[in-house]
């Protein structure tokens, strides 16, 4: 199957031996062998080697990358760790005196600098920041307050919390999420997942007098799940 070729070519155009891929993803260097070979693997290992060599599944298991040129297989490369939200930058944050993560307050007045602070730690670290210790410790959360009327009921001026989002393919149909934008700034939305068809998402308002709109994947900066709000 593709994946056993696929997988045996990846490792060595990333520079792995054997050993050394085997050692990274948590398995024996003889199943590896297999793998490349002809054993398929397990799902929760093929997730494992898909994250080291930097590609989806997908693209492991329905395209075969030994045909590809080396500008054909670079741009995919580069495609898919863009659109899975990997390879543009290092989520700035804050922590206490113990080390653990702090949640950041954006506040209206902030959104107007955020697009472009997000991504400056000194601008990060100047924001209003707690903790809420029933939250996960292995997700990162930060707080948005609601701009206006379009996510009914959710009202003007509430405080949402949200989760940091990595994988943007991971983005689900019909949920809420605080969508960072090149031209929009942060916008608070339902989004609907057409990236993979169509490299955008839809985003959408509770509130029906707003004009649904879709937006380029390659304008959006930052995305955040909604949690929970608070007025």
């Amino acid at each position: 199957m593709i994946i056993n070729s696929n997988l045996k070519f990846l490792r060595k155009k990333k520079g792995f031996t054997q050993e050394t891929f085997s050692e990274a993803v948590g398995i024996s260097r003889s199943k590896l062998a297999g793998y490349e070979l002809n054993i398929n693997p397990p799902l929760d290992t093929l997730v494992k080697i898909s994250d080291q060599l930097g590609v989806s599944v997908d693209i492991l298991l329905r395209e075969d990358l030994t045909t590809y040129s080396e500008y054909k297989l670079r741009e995919l490369l580069e495609t898919d760790q863009f659109l899975r939200g990997r390879k543009l930058r290092i989520l700035s944050t804050t922590v206490d005196a113990e080390g653990r993560e702090l949640i950041e307050v954006v506040s209206q007045r902030a959104k107007a600098s955020y697009l472009a602070g997000f991504s400056d730690p000194e601008f990060i670290s100047e924001l209003p920041r707690f903790s809420l210790p029933f939250l996960p410790t292995d997700k990162k959360h930060r707080v948005f307050q609601v701009d206006g009327d379009s996510m009914l009921p959710i009202p003007d001026g509430a405080w949402i919390v949200c989760e940091y989002v990595d994988d943007w393919m991971a983005i689900k149909d019909g949920e809420r999420y605080v969508i960072v934008t090149e031209q929009d700034g942060v916008t608070f939305k339902i989004a609907y997942n057409k990236i993979s068809s169509e490299r955008k998402l839809l985003l959408c308002s509770a509130n029906p007098i707003y004009v649904p709109f879709e937006v380029e994947v390659e304008q959006i900066r930052e995305v955040w799940r909604y949690r929970l709000a608070m007025s």
